[in-house]
């Protein structure tokens, strides 16, 4: 399939078959896509953690309101962590990045309030996540983005210093009794001209 049928393909699971583990190679795979994925500035203000079979995955899932299912079940859980330390933030990017982007930063976002810095550096987890589900649906993997959690609490079940979880990803494979998958329930968008226009 190409990608926009593999786009097509993509609904958001909310039953996993247990039973079903995503292979190792397949999981090293989609370390390298967030590893890879864009950034405003090349910031990478993130990290991310995966979570297998286990007490902190059990743990999770009590802090994961109408989730714990999924997040028992499914085969792994992904931690989008934004980076909550902004002089830790400010040392990462000079140290790492050439000095024009150090100086946009400076000269462009540093004088703001802290928590709109805070609110531009989640947005590039954002941009993170759809590349990870857009890989998960090229690969064949269900994946469910879970806003639905205790942020806090998984920040402090995964031991964070000086990053706080904002969301988190269950992958793994649909049962068979999933009713969100498309052949029980089609995928529903609004008209194409309504979200679509061309312009010059």
């Amino acid at each position: 399939m190409n990608f926009t049928e593999n786009i097509a393909n993509r609904y958001t699971t909310k039953l996993y078959d247990a039973s079903k583990k995503v292979d190792a190679d397949i999981i090293e795979q989609l370390k390298q896509v967030l590893y890879l994925s864009p950034s405003s500035l090349n910031t990478q203000p993130w990290n991310f953690t995966f979570i297998e079979e286990g007490e902190k995955k059990q743990a999770l899932a009590h802090h994961s309101f109408h989730n714990t299912e999924k997040v028992q079940k499914a085969s792994h859980i992904v931690a989008f962590n934004v980076i909550d330390d902004l002089e830790y933030f400010e040392q990462k990017i000079e140290e790492t990045l050439p000095e024009y982007a150090v100086q946009y930063y400076q000269n462009n976002l540093k004088g703001q309030p802290a928590e709109e810095i805070k609110s531009w550096m989640s947005k590039q987890v954002y941009i993170a996540l759809g590349v990870f589900l857009s890989a998960c649906a090229s690969m064949g993997i269900d994946s469910t983005p879970m806003e639905g959690i205790e942020p806090e609490k998984y920040t402090e079940i995964l031991g964070l210093d000086k990053h706080k979880t904002i969301l988190a990803v269950a992958i793994g494979y649909r049962d068979e009794e999933d009713l969100n998958q498309l052949s029980k329930k089609p995928k529903q968008r609004r008209a194409f001209e309504e979200i679509i226009s061309t312009t010059r």
